[in-house]
């Protein structure tokens, strides 16, 4: 005997009641995962922040600002710079604005925090949160000053400006967050429309 009933929910081809994606239903349908995949943000932030500050502090106090460390010749050197300007050493000269606006990506980050539901997201943001918290202690109790301190940089690769990890991290975060966005990955899991679409006409 067939049950008929007018609730769409027993019919499993019908539409999410809620106008809802299936795919966004799964993305958002399982608080636990949801938390888990949060927590993985603060994880990468903190392990990048542990490894830049360790770092910058056995290199001021083992390394020679006159006398670098070469690793591979003069290709790759381990040389102690105080750096007033941003990443690999740019706007030099804006210290207390630079510091204003990683305090700022901070904030923004954190606030943006609990609508994450893709684990790649929360890498991403994670390796960019742990850099720009790793340069910011440097900007708030290195000398000259509490917004105007110098960062620590000390990898030299090359031709390419002295950096640190809190650097490299906040370059990869961005690179793949940037690549999340290309190929329509959402913060929440989802797919974006614009991509779904394209993808079924390829297909």
């Amino acid at each position: 005997m067939v049950r008929v009933t007018d609730d769409p929910r027993a019919d499993p081809a019908a539409p999410p009641v809620d106008g809802r994606a299936p795919q966004e239903t799964a993305a958002t349908g399982h608080p636990g995962r949801s938390r888990a995949i949060v927590a993985v943000l603060p994880v990468v932030a903190l392990v990048i922040l542990v490894a830049d500050l360790v770092t910058k502090i056995i290199v001021v106090a083992t390394i020679d600002p006159g006398r670098p460390v070469h690793v591979i010749g003069d290709t790759v050197t381990l040389r102690l710079v105080r750096n007033s300007g941003a990443a690999f050493s740019f706007a030099t000269g804006y210290t207390w604005v630079l510091t204003i606006v990683a305090a700022a990506v901070v904030v923004g980050i954190i606030r943006f925090s609990g609508r994450l539901r893709s684990v790649w997201w929360a890498v991403g943001l994670g390796l960019v949160l742990g850099g720009a918290i790793g340069n910011l202690v440097d900007r708030f109790f290195r000398s000259p000053g509490p917004l105007r301190g110098h960062v620590v940089d000390f990898v030299s690769v090359g031709w390419w400006p002295v950096f640190n990890v809190a650097d490299s991290a906040v370059v990869c975060g961005a690179v793949l967050l940037v690549a999340l966005t290309v190929f329509g990955v959402e913060i929440d899991g989802t797919r974006s429309a614009g991509r779904d679409r394209s993808g079924s006409a390829d297909a």
